[in-house]
C-alpha cells in the first residue's frame, strides 16, 4: 500500500509540474486596466491640448481583456460607432456612462470609439479612439507567425524546430515518463 501511495504521490508531482510547466509555455500575461487620460482624466481639453486623447492612446498597448476607466465630473461617456466619433453624435450610441467613473473592459480586438456626451467637449477633442490587439502573450512565447523565404529557395531540410520552452516541455514529459518506469523496472510500483 506505502509504494502505490509513493508512486501516486509521484504520478501527481509530475503531473502538477506538467501542468505549470504548460502554463508557463502556453501563459498570457495578465490584464490591464487603463485610466483614460492618466492625471488629467476625461475632461474637455485645453485649446492648445486637443489632441491629448490621440496622444494617450498612441502610448499605450491595448488587449482584449483590459479595460479603460474613466474619471470624470459633470460630463459622460459614450460607446460608440465609427460615424458618430467623427460626428460627435450620441443617437446611436451603443453604451453610455454618466456617473463619474466608469470602466468599459476591451471585450474583441479591433477599434473602439468613445466620446464626451456633450457635443463641444467632443468637437474640441474629449474623444477616444483606442485600437485593440488580441490578447495578452507572455514576454517568452514565440512569435504567433514567421515569415517563410520563398519556395523556390527553399531545399530539402530538417522539419521545422519547435521552441525552446516547447522542448522544455517535452523533456520534462521524458523525465516524468522516464522516472515512472524505473519505479515499475525495480518493482516500486505494484501497479495491478
Amino acid at each position: 500500500m506505502k509504494r502505490r501511495n509513493m508512486v501516486s504521490l509521484l504520478s501527481l508531482l509530475c503531473s502538477t509540474f506538467l501542468l505549470f510547466s504548460a502554463a508557463s509555455v502556453h501563459g498570457v500575461e495578465a490584464v490591464k486596466e487603463f485610466k483614460v487620460g492618466n492625471g488629467f482624466g476625461w475632461q474637455e481639453p485645453g485649446n492648445n491640448n486637443t489632441s491629448v486623447y490621440s496622444q494617450w492612446a498612441g502610448k499605450n498597448r491595448f488587449h482584449v481583456g483590459d479595460s479603460l476607466s474613466f474619471e470624470y465630473k459633470n460630463d459622460s461617456v459614450f460607446l460608440v460607432e465609427k460615424w458618430g466619433y467623427y460626428h460627435c453624435n450620441t443617437s446611436k450610441a451603443i453604451i453610455a456612462f454618466n456617473n463619474g467613473k466608469s470602466s468599459m473592459k476591451l471585450d474583441r480586438p479591433g477599434p473602439f470609439y468613445f466620446i464626451s456626451g456633450t457635443f463641444d467637449h467632443c468637437r474640441n477633442g474629449q474623444r477616444l479612439l483606442v485600437e485593440v490587439m488580441g490578447l495578452h502573450q507572455s514576454p517568452h512565447s514565440p512569435p504567433s507567425t514567421i515569415a517563410a523565404p520563398p519556395e523556390t529557395l527553399l531545399g530539402p531540410g530538417p522539419l521545422p524546430s519547435s521552441s525552446a520552452a516547447q522542448s522544455l516541455f517535452s523533456d520534462v514529459t521524458f523525465y516524468c515518463v522516464f522516472v515512472a518506469h524505473i519505479f515499475m523496472l525495480f518493482g516500486i510500483c505494484s501497479c495491478y
